[in-house]
């Protein structure tokens, strides 16, 4: 008799670089597509595209985490991190859904919050998963992140609550348990459409179990829903340094209440006195003088122009989809804007900016979220076999003010990266020779110091550990999302690029 042999299935988990590097292409061009001359059908077949596209990498996502944290233990890998850098990294990436939905997201943390010892990848997917599920029941309104102490502060540990609250439908008390099981939705509205599997919440709750702490969700069906995730960590306590903002006051006007709570958390955490109002008119009235004033854009309307406040230095709250309007906005008298969500270093270096008190009178920082050309000039390899893809990172590169340059290879990447001198190399981690990883490896062996970012379509945590280990700089995830690009380029930019690498000392060539 004939034997037959039986090849083991293929884990589902270990199928991320098949089943996303399709999804690339589809979404990638079709966000070329929309930046093109259309007609307002062909826009609206283009949006429907996207959308389904979104959902279907939502829906991927999804099961192949759920996939590969049902495969075996989970690893947490601890390093030192500040939650506020977390809470504005996460807002950052969900502002464009956010904000597509008319809605506003925004972050808070209390002032004497310590550094911890954390998984950043873990904690970051624990984030987006409540927030996008937040944003996605979410009509009108707006989500805020947060963290605050779930204990009694100091000591070696300590116990925090990570918050993601939205001004959404809530959830009914018999699902508030539930809607943590896989395929189970949370939406409370009746007869609304289920989209997804909801495996975004029992992803949540697993990686609670793995970190020994605890989820779940306060609401009332019709009042907005708080989604908490609770852990205990050891603490590195922050140095101790003089507050940028201390002694100084800050009024803060905008019709969001999100806006305005996450502004005010913001200027406390600086050192300085947070002053809110509902409306401009009040905030014009009642500014004390020697206040900057943060004015949000979102007052304007087709027959309203929004002006500074007379007599006080004023800065516009803008989402970095007007930015456009940043010249006119000049000219109209404004001291400077901030983008939304609004990050820390940003919104204490403006003010400070504004009362032309920025230390030792340097300019004030600009945002990259708010430049048209991230990085105008500089020089891309962009190493890359999959024609489509190559040629969907080369036009956002493009779009960027970059001059890009292709490698299909591995070998073809290290011999470009020896000849030429780049600002950034975006590089594919499967390759038909030499792995990306193999081919990092190479180029810092040879002294290279150029940032080097992994654009792959291997979208875990243990994929991204594993890339900064070889020597990269950063990771990226196809599909490649232009704001992500658009960071990482200006990070590049002003040596600012996160990651693990660093050139060593008395590095060995390898052997060839």
């Amino acid at each position: 008799m004939k034997k037959i042999a039986i090849k083991t299935p293929t884990p589902l988990a270990a199928l991320s670089h098949e089943f996303r590097t399709p999804l690339n292409g589809v979404l990638g061009m079709a966000r070329l597509l929309e930046g093109t001359r259309l007609t307002a059908e062909q826009k609206s077949y283009v949006a429907a595209l996207k959308e389904c596209g979104d959902h279907l990498l939502t829906l991927v996502n999804d099961v192949l985490d759920l996939a590969k944290l049902d495969a075996g233990a989970l690893t947490l890998n601890l390093a030192s991190l500040r939650m506020e850098t977390l809470l504005e990294s996460v807002a950052e990436l969900l502002s464009p859904r956010a904000h597509a939905k008319g809605l506003e997201i925004a972050w808070t943390a209390p002032v004497d919050l310590p550094s911890v010892f954390a998984d950043q990848g873990r904690l970051k997917q624990v984030l987006f998963n409540l927030a996008g599920n937040a944003i996605k029941f979410t009509d009108q309104g707006g989500v805020i992140l947060g963290v605050e102490w779930a204990g009694a502060p100091g000591g070696k540990t300590a116990r925090l609550r990570l918050t993601v609250r939205d001004t959404g439908p809530g959830v009914a008390k018999d699902r508030q348990q539930k809607i943590f099981e896989a395929f189970t939705h949370a939406d409370a509205r009746d007869g609304a459409r289920d989209d997804g599997a909801g495996l975004g919440l029992a992803i949540v709750s697993r990686l609670a179990e793995a970190h020994g702490g605890a989820v779940g969700v306060d609401s009332t069906p019709g009042q907005g829903a708080t989604f908490w995730f609770e852990a205990e960590f050891d603490v590195q306590r922050p140095p101790q340094g003089r507050l940028p903002l201390m002694d100084l006051c800050v009024v803060i006007a905008s019709p969001s209440l999100i806006v305005r709570e996450a502004a005010a958390s913001q200027v406390r955490s600086c050192g300085g006195q947070a002053i809110t109002f509902e409306s401009l008119e009040e905030a014009a009235r009642q500014s004390p003088r020697g206040a900057v004033v943060l004015i949000d854009q979102a007052f304007a309307n087709p027959g309203r122009r929004v002006r500074p406040v007379p007599g006080r230095p004023s800065l516009i709250l803008l989402p970095p989809e007007a930015r456009g309007h940043i010249p006119r906005i000049r000219g109209a008298g404004f001291a400077g804007y901030l983008i939304k969500p609004l990050r820390t270093v940003s919104l204490a270096d403006r003010v400070l900016a504004a009362l032309g008190r920025h230390p030792s009178g340097a300019p004030s920082r600009a945002d990259e979220r708010a430049e048209h050309e991230a990085a105008k000039g500089a020089r891309v390899l962009v190493v890359e076999d999959n024609p489509i893809n190559a040629l969907l990172a080369r036009k956002l590169l493009e779009r960027e003010g970059c001059d890009v340059d292709q490698a299909a290879t591995g070998q073809a990447a290290i011999d470009a990266a020896a000849m030429q001198l780049y600002d950034l190399i975006l590089m594919d981690r499967r390759l038909p020779d030499i792995d990306g990883l193999t081919a990092t490896r190479f180029i810092r062996a040879a002294g290279s110091t150029t940032p080097i970012v992994a654009l792959t379509a291997d979208a875990f945590e243990d994929d991204r550990r594993a890339c900064l280990e070889a020597g990269m700089n950063d990771f990226l995830t196809k599909p490649l999302d232009p704001g992500a690009l658009r960071t990482v380029l200006a990070r590049a930019q002003d040596g600012r690029l996160a990651g693990g690498w660093t050139k060593p000392a008395g590095t060995a060539k390898l052997a060839s």
